[in-house]
């Protein structure tokens, strides 16, 4: 499977080494030809707002938008989340984003900065094992559509959330070590999404 990461901004050699760890080889994605190479896309936590920007600046919000539309598998973590999101609450003025989530985000919901914090949270993979989460001015799900799965919440927040080809985490897996949620989406998520398209 050829997996990409935007590479725009953000954890995204942290994203890489997740994903090396799961036994894939990643492609970093800055040009429209490197997006049309590959068969997912990770977008990394960082600013979502120059996530987007840069995201535009080198032509790739388009394809990117119209690939998800048409299927592709994205894991979004943190900023990730957020630009995945069809609705995305306490936005900048003219904030823009990727799509393809039926979800409502709220941008920097635990708070600043100061209030980043790490928490042991159940995560629905089939596993009892409880996942490491950093939240780093992190949004939540405050609304839900069709077909949106949650699979990690706190507090009765959506934290963690999948469609058929989409996983999203409010959280930065790519921080800790632990490379289950990658692994979730490469073997659950995309390979299954794959395999549906063929």
């Amino acid at each position: 499977m050829k997996v990409g990461v935007l590479a725009l901004q953000g954890d995204v050699r942290e994203h890489i080494s997740a994903l090396v760890a799961c036994g894939v080889y990643p492609t970093p994605v800055r040009r429209r030809q490197e997006l049309d190479a590959v068969q997912a896309l990770v977008i990394p936590g960082g600013e979502s707002t120059t996530i987007a920007h840069l995201a535009q600046l080198f032509d790739l919000m388009e394809p990117v938008r119209n690939r998800i539309a048409r299927g592709m598998p994205v894991f979004g973590s943190c900023a990730g989340m957020i630009l995945l999101a069809e609705n995305i609450l306490g936005a900048k003025a003219g904030q823009k984003g990727f799509g393809g989530l039926d979800i409502s985000v709220r941008r920097n919901a635990f708070g600043r900065q100061v209030d980043s914090f790490e928490s042991e949270i159940p995560f629905a993979d089939g596993s009892r094992e409880l996942v490491r989460a950093v939240f780093i001015r992190a949004p939540w799900v405050e609304k839900i559509g069709q077909g949106i799965e949650v699979l990690a919440e706190i507090d009765s927040h959506p934290v963690a959330v999948r469609s058929r080809s989409i996983l999203a985490t409010s959280f930065h897996p790519e921080l800790t070590g632990d490379h289950r949620i990658h692994s979730y989406f490469i073997e659950e998520v995309a390979r299954t999404a794959l395999q549906e398209v063929q």
